[in-house]
């Protein structure tokens, strides 16, 4: 299916030329055998029509057909040029399903009159059940489609035909944003530089697949990653769970993903490759409520090569589990680069489901590619934190610190971790029995480094939750309190000795994001005020929703200001898109930041709390001033190099006051994790010629660890568009073949899966107790 012209959704859609397999999507009830994962599927909220309804007007000639690959056996096809199908409906979106073959040809869709598409339907590949068109961002009311055959494509007497069409019922809401500029300032906010003149609040774009996972890959692409379900982005005649998004012109394009990548984790390589590791397995049936899948992800190693082409028409995903895989099952993990440029891959759970326990826990961490370290020749490596954070530890929040170390909060606890030695360095309990991690969700960040104090390390805790997590879930409730608590440490043996400084938010919240900006100030978005992540699991559940209220007004973070004095939402605009688990949040390179996702549902949902789709872009004030430009920015930054950078400042700032230079890791997200973020000041001063800006790179990896970033020089507070760099040689991280080999030979693909069909049987020599 080719799409000639579009105004509603700006979607590339590919197929695969080949036959129509089994694809192994869902596993029916009571069967081991994968069947087809078509995009047909009718959500909670949608109600379908097939095309046999009286609903469904049809002008010139049409012929029924009845088969049981069509819905409710029914479809109706035209090769009449001019002859259309009309339907009135009463709802928020609509999606129009049929098929796709050699025989078909363009048509034309109308929404209230207008033409939005032409969609060629041709297809080398015989497929049923497609979705054709779709749009779900329709002011509540009536609205009629029409589809005409416009009699042109590839054949003589091009054929469309209606299988069926599905309404998004929806219901009224609030307008798209609501104006809070001139609400008056909070107790103890102060009116910070970023709060001085509006802010802004767009809704523009659509995802495709719901925004569990993100990552900025280029100037141009974010990757989107979610999990196997019935998203309207369809690949190879199925669902997709994976998409390209062009910040530009908001284009959409799907990407195959061969495992179920439901609550992964990610980071890039010293070279620029991401990995994408964890996920979820295969269901027979339903284990739990999380569990809907493909192809075991718990062990996948997704690759994604660098792609900074500004079409990604060549961007994929690559899977090999026989070669490239974890050595122990992962739902729920966290990952990071650290200072030689590889991956540490901490925690999580062995296989899908809501609180972590003992059974399923693993409480180890491996490195990618796997390690000769500590005497695990590429297994994992046992961390005692992970046992005694239980219950709630699951997505730890872990970040590389600028000495070589790495920090870890969990449920209430935190560590400095030594790599090197596998040496855990207890840190203060989080105050007030404030829970930060799966399911009580905090944002975690690393402030912003900066050589003036020696890049000293200190650590933004914000939100989570009171809930014990020894409660079941028929115990805790949709409607019990977030915290509004952020909590600071210094990570200095004196500021480890004073403990935990502990402020307030406006609001309180879990699930929330926290992006760092490149002023060095933090805006917090997204979350709710009450329950717990996760669906299914508590009581009071709205919709398959464990949360409620959600939070919809930003707040922005001054962490230079004067405690009491650090939160401020002046200016901001609320939204009226409900962002709580399952949202995610960016810095752009533009300098805006992307919030997007939302689905706190098993599968695609219409109901309240339903599946989200659209995006959102929040403006700081500066992107409405004269900003500095870079001139033919450097590509690569090494360790301690002096580079000079041509920037044109804004002629209002040519005598200014203050110039930063920052360099900047916008993170993996997903659940309110934003691992590898980073903000790092470098060194700079101004050359005499007023108009040259030398630069000195990071002094050591253990400052920014080697890998991608982007830099963005700030004058006055106002930072230029970003320019992506690689910091260091660019050469991939080491790789111990002696630890794959082992990894290989010591580990099953896909265990947990084998380890179902085994029963308990030994599967080489290193096996988690799965069950």
């Amino acid at each position: 299916m080719i799409i000639l012209a579009l105004v509603f959704f700006p979607v590339l859609l590919a197929f695969a030329w080949a036959k129509e397999s089994a694809w192994n999507g869902q596993t029916p009830s009571g069967t081991d055998t994968p069947g087809p994962f078509r995009p047909y599927y009718v959500p909670p909220g949608a109600k379908s029509y097939d095309s046999s309804s009286p609903l469904i007007h049809f002008t010139g000639s049409w012929v029924d057909s009845f088969n049981n690959m069509y819905v409710a056996t029914t479809l109706r096809w035209t090769d009449e040029k001019g002859a259309a199908a009309r339907m009135t409906f009463v709802g928020t979106g609509i999606e129009w399903f049929g098929g796709l073959d050699r025989s078909h040809g363009i048509a034309a869709v109308f929404i209230d009159g207008k033409k939005v598409q032409e969609i060629d339907t041709w297809s080398n590949v015989s497929r049923k059940q497609q979705r054709i068109f779709w749009t779900f961002n329709l002011p509540y009311g009536k609205h009629t489609i029409k589809v005409r055959n416009l009699g042109k494509g590839r054949v003589d007497s091009p054929v469309i035909d209606i299988d069926a069409f599905v309404v998004t019922e929806g219901h009224t809401i609030l307008p798209q944003t609501l104006d809070l500029s001139n609400a008056a300032p909070q107790p103890g906010e102060i009116q910070s530089f970023a709060s001085q003149t509006q802010w802004t609040l767009q809704q523009k774009g659509v995802t495709g697949v719901s925004a569990m996972q993100l990552t900025v890959i280029s100037d141009t692409h974010v990757l989107i990653i979610d999990k196997v379900e019935h998203n309207p982005l369809s690949i190879g005649g199925h669902p997709a769970w994976a998409a390209l998004f062009n910040l530009q012109t908001h284009a959409v394009r799907p990407l195959k993903v061969e495992s179920n990548s439901f609550c992964a984790g990610g980071t890039f390589l010293s070279n620029g490759t991401l990995i994408n590791v964890g996920g979820n397995p295969v269901v027979g049936g339903y284990t739990s409520a999380a569990d809907f899948g493909d192809l075991d992800g718990l062990q996948a190693v997704r690759i994604f090569e660098p792609c900074p082409s500004a079409s990604a028409a060549h961007c994929n995903i690559y899977e090999n589990h026989s070669r490239i895989r974890m050595a122990s099952p992962r739902w729920y993990n966290t990952v990071i680069r650290i200072s030689d440029g590889s991956a540490m891959i901490v925690g999580g759970s062995k296989k899908g489901g809501w609180m972590n326990n003992e059974t399923v826990n693993n409480p180890t961490i491996e490195y990618w590619p796997p390690k000769s370290i500590h005497n695990s020749i590429g297994l994992p490596i046992h961390l005692p934190f992970l046992v005694r954070t239980l219950n709630a530890n699951l997505f730890p929040i872990v970040f590389s610190l600028p000495d070589d170390r790495i920090f870890m909060a969990a449920n209430q606890d935190a560590i400095i971790y030594d790599w090197r030695t596998n040496q855990e360095r207890p840190l203060p309990r989080i105050p007030n029995e404030c829970r930060v991690t799966y399911p009580m969700a905090a944002a975690g960040l690393l402030l912003p480094l900066s050589p003036e104090d020696g890049y000293t390390a200190e650590i933004l805790l914000c939100g989570g939750s009171t809930i014990d997590d020894k409660k079941p879930g028929y115990e805790i409730s949709s409607q019990d309190s977030a915290s509004s608590q952020c909590s600071r440490l210094v990570l200095t043996d004196q500021g480890i000795a004073a403990g935990w400084a502990v402020e307030q938010m406006p609001e309180a919240r879990h699930m929330p994001d926290a992006v760092l900006l490149p002023t060095g100030e933090v805006l917090i978005v997204n979350g709710a005020g009450t329950g717990i992540s996760g669906y299914g699991n508590v009581i009071n559940q709205v919709g398959q929703s464990n949360a409620d209220h959600p939070v919809l007004t930003p707040v922005l973070y001054n962490p230079t200001a004067p405690a009491g004095q650090r939160f401020s939402s002046e200016g901001m605009r609320s939204s009226a898109i409900p962002r709580m688990y399952h949202s995610v949040a960016t810095l752009t390179p533009n300098g805006d930041i992307m919030v997007a996702g939302s689905n706190p549902n098993l599968d695609r949902s219409e109901v309240k709390y339903g599946t989200e789709y659209r995006v959102e872009w929040v403006g700081p004030p500066y992107m409405n001033k004269n900003r500095p430009v870079v001139h033919k920015p450097p590509k690569a930054l090494l360790y301690g190099q002096n580079l000079t950078l041509s920037v044109k400042f804004p002629s209002s700032t040519a005598k200014a006051r203050n110039i930063k230079v920052a360099l900047m890791d916008l993170g993996f997200v997903t659940h309110a994790v934003h691992a590898n973020s980073r903000l790092v000041y470098l060194s700079s001063s101004l050359v005499s010629d007023g108009h040259s800006l030398q630069i000195t790179g990071p002094p050591r990896p253990a400052v920014y660890p080697p890998g991608p970033g982007w830099i963005y020089v700030i004058v006055d507070n106002v930072p230029s568009v970003g320019f992506q760099v690689m910091v260091g040689n660019g050469d991939g991280p080491p790789v111990d073949h002696t630890a794959w080999d082992n990894l290989l030979k010591m580990t099953a693909v896909d265990q947990y899966e084998a380890s179902k069909k085994m029963k308990g049987k030994k599967m080489g020599k290193y096996v988690d107790n799965i069950e």
